[in-house]
């Protein structure tokens, strides 16, 4: 079965009010005497739902980031929009496909899919989801940061980037033409996104301990000629070989549960650092638990 999504549409954005104290003033008399539409400076405050343990059923998940876009939008109308959100987890196994997905990359009927298979309004193609994938879903508001989508995709690159280079000496890079993660050829993260009145969801999906194997039922993001990798997978092929130079092999007796532990403070502290926010821890809401 394939659940469809309404798309959204995107509109013009808008400035947000700066304290009138952050103004210059010129011969002890300030410039402006109302609050300046300029940006502020400080870093953003961003809620974090981490669950990052947690196996969360890509439904509820969906419909909660949705929710949570209704909200902000309405707090923008308001001028009430004082934080952004990050919500950490892993996924029931599923497939889902973007809004130019293709059903000729499905290698099964859609009718007896192995996992539930859901089309959503994010872009990109079909992807999966599942145990030992770390997701993240931001829900960020590029007003405050940059209001520019290459500039968005290229910041969630960068973030796991530096977490493959920083924990596991792992020499990751981009791809002309494509958007993602790869190493040694192979796609560790994969990359779709929504945005709507410039606030951001769905996210990335980055192969931690993730069993590969449900990727060879689809065409992973539409790509035919690439393969997909794990951070586990290549750490195991360079466990008994130093050679390379980058480090990779000293990892080798890390276990799975480890393994996650390690990627996902990397993720937190990276996301942060690129987005420059301060998270805010939150509990988990009764829908998602």
């Amino acid at each position: 079965m394939i659940v469809l999504a309404s798309p959204m549409f995107c509109s013009a954005p808008t400035w947000t009010l700066c304290n009138p104290s952050k103004v210059k003033q010129h011969s002890g008399t300030p410039i402006l005497r109302r609050p300046a539409l300029i940006r502020c400076q400080a870093k953003r405050c961003c809620d974090c739902y981490d669950m990052y343990k947690e196996l969360v059923p890509y439904a509820k998940a969906w419909s909660w980031q949705k929710a949570i876009v209704d909200k902000r939008k309405a707090q923008i109308e308001r001028d009430e929009d004082l934080a952004d959100t990050l919500i950490i987890l892993q996924h029931q196994p599923v497939y889902t496909l973007g809004t130019g997905s293709s059903e000729d990359n499905l290698h099964f009927d859609i009718k007896n899919a192995p996992f539930e298979l859901y089309r959503t309004e994010r872009g990109g193609e079909v992807t999966y989801h599942g145990p030992g994938q770390l997701v993240m879903y931001p829900i960020i508001n590029l007003r405050y940061h940059k209001m520019d989508l290459h500039w968005y995709l290229r910041s969630l690159e960068e973030v796991i980037i530096r977490v493959l280079s920083s924990s596991f000496s792992m020499e990751a890079s981009r791809i002309d033409g494509l958007t993602g993660v790869w190493v040694e050829g192979r796609k560790l993260a994969a990359i779709g996104i929504r945005v709507s009145q410039w606030v951001t969801y769905h996210g990335v999906a980055l192969n931690v301990t993730t069993d590969l194997s449900p990727f060879q039922q689809i065409v992973p993001c539409g790509i035919r000629d690439r393969q997909v990798g794990s951070i586990k997978g290549l750490l195991r092929e360079h466990s008994h070989s130093h050679s390379n130079g980058c480090g990779i092999g000293n990892h080798q007796d890390i276990d799975d549960v480890q393994l996650i532990d390690i990627t996902h403070t990397s993720l937190v502290e990276e996301f942060c650092e690129v987005f420059q926010v301060d998270l805010e821890c939150k509990p988990t809401p009764l829908l998602i638990s």
